[in-house]
């Protein structure tokens, strides 16, 4: 049946709405042109979305004509502004944008394991609050919030989970009393694997799996461009895969024994320094493992001690340090393997993406070797990438998470 006309100019506003999101500012003889619409008809639309507050004038085509056509149309960025958030258990991270995503301030601050829970959300509330200030937004329409653990798949919200600190469970609580915006909370791996899949490594793909490579382990799947969480927002957990090369087996409340004991970061730590490797972080809570997969790419790019000026090279640059750092990235390879192996065989993704703060210093170097091994282990065809955010790309899922949210309901169709 043929749409009503007040549905039609609902579909035709969200068409032009979507393409200046997406293009950027346009004219009104280029939204004709990329819409298919006629020209009084984008006149119109143009006259509501104006009256709405949704587009304004931005500025003036290259165009050298009079008329409405030279005009540029962009959204009003500053209609809502939006907070993204990554809780990690040693610390909080935000980053505040206006509707077009835009970033106007980032801020975080570190959490002590023994501060109390009370103080703990107090510290992170009022750093969203900072910096929401510092962005000049008044108030915020949506928080996105990207936190280890499960979700639960009925209620949005954050599960109880054992190892996890219970100021993450309250802080949600918090921010929905504290502001007057709209709290979407997702589990950390699921929104990386969005944020890859948008602006990453998984550009070019709509089936693939995220192996998480950081403090801890975890895995986001994503079949036919959908994420999938499971019956109980489960999907992912791979902390808890039983694996060989443990001593033990996992259990419910305890990932010790599965394949968190293979590649969190505690453990990658202990398989390095038995290569004598040791490294630093480089910035405030990257995990060790991060430090020390850096510390070996360096040993294996650093010009040979022949070729080297210094009479006396560094130990980073040794035969001995390149032979133990190699030997340190093909033992971690054949770990990161065997839990890729677990999944390929179950869902048969055709792409693993290695993301993380390791996964993006382990860059192509790791990822071939994890392929390697992969391509040994299984009959299914798959490439491994590196992650190209690496840990930010929580942030960036969350944001995107909160844009869209904030812009599926100020973009609803008007009751007239």
């Amino acid at each position: 049946m043929p749409a009503s006309p007040s549905t039609a100019r609902a579909i035709n506003d969200r068409l032009a709405l979507r393409l200046l999101q997406q293009e950027g500012p346009l004219t009104a003889g280029q939204l004709k042109q990329l819409t298919g619409l006629s020209r009084p008809t984008v006149a119109d639309l143009v006259e509501r979305l104006t009256a709405a507050g949704l587009i304004e004038v931005v500025g003036e085509s290259g165009e050298q004509r009079r008329g409405p056509n030279a005009r540029l149309y962009g959204i009003v960025a500053d209609r809502a502004h939006l907070a993204a958030l990554d809780v990690r258990t040693e610390g909080v991270s935000v980053v505040v944008s206006d509707l077009l995503g835009r970033e106007l301030a980032r801020a975080s601050v570190p959490i002590a394991d023994d501060i109390g829970t009370g103080p703990a959300v107090e510290q992170a509330v009022t750093l969203v609050e900072r910096a929401a200030k510092e962005a000049g937004a008044e108030r915020l329409h949506t928080v996105g919030v990207g936190a280890p653990g499960l979700i639960d798949p009925a209620t949005g919200e954050l599960r109880d989970s054992s190892g996890l600190p219970e100021w993450h469970r309250r802080l949600v609580a918090a921010l929905q009393e504290r502001l007057p915006a709209r709290v979407i909370v997702e589990n950390e791996t699921n929104l990386a694997a969005l944020a890859e899949q948008r602006d990453g490594a998984a550009r070019d793909r709509d089936t693939f799996v995220l192996l998480w490579l950081g403090h801890g382990t975890g895995a986001a799947v994503v079949l036919d461009g959908r994420l999938r969480r499971g019956a109980s927002g489960g999907t992912g957990e791979i902390g808890f895969l039983p694996v060989p090369g443990t001593s033990t087996l996992p259990s419910a409340r305890d990932c010790e024994g599965g394949f968190h004991s293979l590649a969190g970061s505690a453990a990658i730590a202990e398989l390095a320094a038995g290569h004598g490797l040791v490294a630093t972080a480089v910035s405030p809570g990257e995990p060790a493992a991060a430090a020390l997969v850096r510390q070996a790419m360096a040993a294996l790019t650093s010009p040979s001690p022949s070729r080297s000026p210094s009479p006396s090279p560094s130990p980073s640059s040794s035969p001995s340090a390149s032979s133990g750092a190699d030997r340190f990235l093909s033992a971690l390879a054949d770990r990161l393997a065997i839990g890729a192996a677990s999944v390929v065989a179950v869902l048969d993704p055709g792409c693993v993406v290695l993301g993380g703060e390791v996964g993006q210093v382990g860059g192509e170097v790791l990822a071939a070797r994890v392929g390697e091994r992969l391509a040994r282990m299984s009959p299914l065809p798959v490439e491994v990438r590196a992650s190209v955010l690496g840990g930010g790309a929580v942030l960036r899922g969350a944001l995107l998470t909160a844009r869209e949210s904030a812009q599926d309901e100020l973009f609803a169709p008007r009751s007239r």
